[in-house]
């Protein structure tokens, strides 16, 4: 039987009337009963109580042996109407409650436990009274089956009237004490422990010494009455630690990471945290399951948080989890290692990574690439972090360019990058080894970084000449047509000569066809002619195998790393020049780099090239050329390539270290307590004061009590009118927006001189969500009011629609009315919160993801940009920009150098991820006009079309 049948009714299917329900009852086929039972239980869950069914059911279902017909009646007896219009219990249900004692009775073990389930449902005193004397008798009934839900009952009943069993601590203490099955004593200790506290500890005292033999479900709930008992007993601490420590040490794996946390809780002693710490790291090792290694690794996380410096020996204990085979799993340990990391343990930790990575060349095996990558940035930011290994970390690094695929070798050279700006003691190295590697390099990306770094800090005469003699190797020889038409030339007639070998007559039987001529009459075609045909389009192509790397590459199309050569060609002959004072070696450098940079372009617009020379590049190497020409007579032309350029990139270091160093100092100042803080006690402070334990904050999350407190204003806001003032039923709701649902908490007014019957409110949505918890009918006397609670699940983050109307029954023609509501649009930016991702991150999103939506900005000069809060931003594009972040809700990635400057153009990435994971990017290009208006547009990439479409429509809106 599917569970949607008992809450949800198909909507072609027809209500029955009673009278119906009632001939289908009385039908001596026990299928037939069953069906009409769960129609009826459905009709009921919906909201009709069906009163006139209840004897038909005593009647005919009652007595019936079926065991599905059974259970249905039960579900029935949680949900029929036990009271009459008095409030006083109906006489039939003393039929009920006779039929109950005798399945409280019955010689089958299940139909007895299934009832004592039903017991811990039951709230009617009335009903529960006679019963109490049999569901005692089932406490020592022969199967554990039965006992164990009479424990249940026997708590269930307690709860709703002590007087009915005022015994029941004595009567469980006992049971507890006698017991011998494992989920018995388990249910009972539970049981105990809320009855009566004292009792449960005065037990495990008493058997102490045999709780490491215990089962598991057992030793749980010893621990986390432990947990409980120490805030209230601390002189009994001294007894659990060691309890715990025993338990420590059991085979059964959730009893260890649960005694590990329960350690943390009762003690705060560095061997206790180590201890738990260890154990916790074990058992991510032993563990299969990747969710619980997860949750483990947030364990380990937090207890380093809470104890700084105590976890600083266990890094390469928490690197073993590095035998995982799942990223995410890798991904966590790494980043938890990394903020455990000290002077004292970093080499090895370094070391540890590079045996990683050697095992990640040597071995090919899932998400290798990705793993790889994140062992670099992993490595990167160590480096950063302590100088004392950037050395030995980039010497590493460098030896792996050749082998690694694109994306790794291009994050070794971003960090190379970085560690020649930041250490200038190791420039000289780093340029001679990556000099030895431009022979190996394969792709273009790496081969830019490359170029750009050899550029910018060959600073010393004989680096310029070993960087222009590895550079002039990889191009080969100059002109570049000339030297491809000679290979193709020698290559063709190599080609003609080894055909003079070969025999004469080609023209054999197997190729020679007969063909049907269009009118009808035969002829032969030979294929011999064809050949020679392809032989001569294979001798015109040159032997690419033989190229140098960078002249490969260049000929493929690849003429943006063309203009980073022409550019570091440049840069070597300026600084040359400022170098030497010997006139005619740089002229002679110059005339050769002119001679390469013209090369280039001529065979960008020859045959030789897969592709022509775009506009950009073309533009950028003439550039080049002019200020090769110029730059002696001019000298501001030295200083941009000189000394502009090499500036913008240590502004863009700083910019990262300083925002590196703001998270840090945030971090830290956001869990520091000061000496004078004041104490915060949980039943005086208010809910967003902090100071709670560790299991009140659980309590609160688990009962979804975390949320900020609003002030009055902020809940206004919240409020959605959704029918008029002027209609028979006045609606409003007030919007509270979870992680993943949509809570409306909904006041409906009924503004007739009538009682409306029946009142209730259908919704539906439009999008990714949908209502899991519909409002019940009510009825409204005149002038009255009611509540209800509307509960709408969100699975993705698109703009979503909810709708609907209220329904009623008219007080006079017994018609259906129905009031149109509002609908209720849901706003993306309660889903999506600006995060942050390093530049490599962005761009491989922005590569991978297919959905893109373009949006247009246009704003005159009167709107002053975007409506949006104030900002000490001169520039109306910055202002714009600062708007934009602001109701898109995405943090800008473009450090705050590169949109500084009084400049009408701007350009900048946006980045923000939503509660489920989905990534949104935006690229945000802007331009002042001469009227002073704004125009430009927006590009947003998303892996869903939702969202893309969701983030554009508030561009869109915050653009009006």
């Amino acid at each position: 039987m599917s569970s949607w049948t008992l809450v949800a009714q198909a909507p072609s299917t027809d209500v029955p009337a009673v009278d119906q329900l009632k001939t289908a009852l009385e039908s001596k086929s026990d299928a037939v009963k069953i069906e009409t039972m769960r129609l009826i239980l459905t009709l009921m869950y919906n909201g009709d109580p069906l009163p006139g069914v209840l004897m038909h059911v005593i009647r005919f279902v009652m007595p019936s042996r079926s065991k599905a017909l059974k259970k249905l009646l039960y579900f029935y007896w949680e949900v029929c109407p036990k009271h009459g219009s008095d409030g006083k219990l109906k006489q039939e249900m003393i039929l009920v409650c006779n039929a109950i004692r005798n399945d409280l009775q019955h010689p089958n073990e299940y139909i007895r436990g299934y009832t004592l389930r039903f017991l811990t449902k039951l709230k009617d005193v009335e009903l529960l009274e006679p019963l109490v004397p049999t569901c005692r008798q089932n406490l020592e009934h022969r199967q554990a089956y039965v006992r164990k839900s009479a424990v249940l009952a026997v708590y269930s009943i307690y709860q709703q009237s002590e007087h009915l069993i005022p015994d029941a601590p004595d009567l469980i203490n006992s049971f507890l004490v006698a017991e011998t099955d494992a989920t018995c004593r388990r249910n009972a200790f539970v049981v105990l422990t809320i009855l009566d506290h004292v009792k449960a500890a005065t037990f495990l005292v008493n058997n102490f010494s045999s709780i490491t033999s215990m089962d598991e479900l057992m030793q749980l709930s010893i621990i986390d009455f432990i947990r409980k008992d120490v805030l209230l007993n601390p002189q009994n601490k001294a007894q659990y630690l060691k309890l715990i420590f025993d338990l420590l040490d059991t085979p059964i794996n959730t009893v260890a990471f649960e005694a590990a946390s329960a350690l943390t809780l009762i003690s705060t002693n560095p061997a206790a945290v180590q201890a738990a710490a260890s154990k916790i790291v074990e058992l991510i090792v032993k563990e299969p399951d990747n969710n619980a290694k997860l949750i483990m690794l947030d364990r380990i996380d937090e207890l380093r948080k809470t104890h700084v410096g105590l976890l600083e020996d266990f890094v390469l204990q928490c690197l073993n989890v590095l035998s995982s085979p799942d990223l995410d799993v890798r991904r966590k340990a790494l980043t938890i290692a990394l903020e455990m990391i000290s002077s004292r343990t970093v080499e090895e930790f370094v070391n540890l990574l590079k045996k990683e990575l050697t095992k990640s060349m040597e071995r090919d095996y899932d998400k290798t690439n990705e793993y790889r990558q994140l062992l670099i940035g992993t490595v990167h930011k160590c480096a950063m972090r302590f100088p004392q290994v950037a050395s030995n970390v980039v010497y590493l690094l460098m030896d792996f360019i050749a082998e690694m695929n694109t994306a790794s070798a291009a994050d070794i050279i971003n960090f190379v990058k970085e560690v020649v700006e930041r250490f200038p003691q190791l420039r000289q190295s780093i340029i001679e080894r990556l000099l030895l590697t431009l022979a190996e390099t394969k792709a273009g990306r790496v081969y830019r970084g490359a170029l750009w770094v050899i550029g910018e800090y060959c600073d010393t005469d004989a680096d310029v000449r070993a960087a222009w003699k590895q550079i002039r190797a990889s191009i080969g020889e100059v002109p570049i047509i000339a030297a491809e038409q000679r290979h193709a030339d020698q290559a063709n007639d190599a080609q003609h000569e080894s055909e003079a070998h070969q025999s004469v007559d080609l023209i054999t039987p197997s190729s020679i066809r007969t063909r049907v001529l269009a009118d009808g009459t035969y002829a032969t075609e030979s294929a011999v002619g064809q050949e020679d045909a392809n032989k001569k389009q294979r001798g015109l192509a040159p032997l690419a195998t033989n190229r140098p790397p960078l002249r490969s590459l260049i000929l493929d199309g690849d003429f943006y790393l063309a203009t980073v050569l022409s550019a570091t060609l440049t840069k070597l002959v300026m600084r040359y020049a400022s170098l030497t004072e010997d006139g005619t070696r740089v002229n002679a450098l110059r005339a050769e780099a002119m001679l390469i940079m013209t090369s280039i372009v001529r065979a960008g617009q020859s045959a030789f090239s897969k592709q022509s020379i775009d506009e950009d590049s073309l533009d950028r190497i003439m550039s080049c050329l002019k200020s090769l020409a110029d730059f002696q007579t001019e000298r501001a032309l030295a200083d941009v390539f000189l000394e502009d350029t090499k500036q913008a990139f240590t502004d863009l270091v700083g910019a990262v270290e300083r925002k590196r160093t703001e998270q840090d100092q945030q971090a830290r100042q956001r869990d520091a307590v000061q000496v004078d803080d004041l104490l915060s006690i949980r039943q005086l402070c208010q809910k967003e004061q902090s100071g709670v334990s560790e299991v009140d904050h659980d309590v609160r999350q688990a009962v979804g009590d975390d949320s900020v407190v609003l002030d009055t204003a902020s809940k206004l806001s919240k409020v959605r009118q959704l029918t008029g003032f002027s209609d028979p039923i006045y609606v409003e709701a007030y919007v509270t927006v979870n992680q993943f649902d949509i809570v409306l908490d909904i006041l409906m007014v009924n503004q007739t001189e009538e009682t409306l019957q029946n009142l209730s409110l259908e919704f539906a949505t439009i999008g990714n969500m949908k209502i899991v918890e519909r409002p019940t009918p009510v009825n409204l006397s005149a002038h009255a009011f009611a509540s209800t609670q509307c509960v709408v699940k969100v699975s993705s983050t698109d703009t979503g629609v909810v709708f609907g109307n209220a329904v009623y029954d008219d007080p006079k023609t017994k018609d259906s009315k129905i009031v149109i509501l509002s609908e209720l649009r849901i706003n993306i930016t309660d889903y999506i919160q600006p995060a942050i991702c390093t530049e490599a991150a962005f761009r491989s999103m922005w590569t991978e993801f297919e959905w893109e939506n373009k949006v247009a900005v246009l704003e005159s000069a009167a709107a002053d940009g975007f409506t949006g809060p104030e900002t000490s931003v001169d520039s109306p594009v910055r202002r714009c920009l600062e708007s934009l972040m602001s109701k898109t809700n995405m943090a800008c990635l473009t450090p705050v150098s590169g949109l500084s400057g009084d400049c009408a153009f701007l350009s900048a990435n946006l980045y923000a991820k939503s509660i489920f994971g989905e990534h949104a990017l935006a690229n945000v290009s802007l331009e002042q006009q001469t009227d002073g208006s704004v125009s430009g547009h927006v590009r947003v990439r998303s892996k869903t079309q939702g969202i893309a479409l969701s983030v554009g429509e508030l561009v869109t809106k915050s653009s009006r």
